[in-house]
């Protein structure tokens, strides 16, 4: 099985900044799981997380407190320096 992996960047957002280069595998990477909050998005990444643990991929979960506010800056910055490559789950 192929993970595509693709950058969640809005086309129209006002800050430009270079893409970054995915990895060529995801062999010795921390996958970030970010929940904004929304409903259903732990089903998801709960899902997400057993196949990347099946293919032996360590991941860290995290979550807002609540999807109308933006997450702490601690907690970006905890995702920043603990993992390689970050999803989040936006689902409804």
């Amino acid at each position: 099985m192929t993970l595509k992996l693709h950058d969640p960047t809005a086309e129209l957002s006002p800050t430009r900044r270079p893409r970054c280069t995915p990895p060529k595998s995801l062999d010795g990477k921390v996958v970030a799981l970010f929940s904004i909050g929304k409903t259903r998005s732990d089903e998801f990444l709960d899902s997400l997380e057993k196949q990347l643990s099946d293919r032996d991929v360590k991941t860290a979960r995290y979550a807002k407190p609540t999807n109308v506010r933006t997450a702490p800056v601690e907690m970006l910055q905890a995702i920043a320096t603990e993992a390689d490559l970050v999803v989040a789950a936006l689902s409804d």
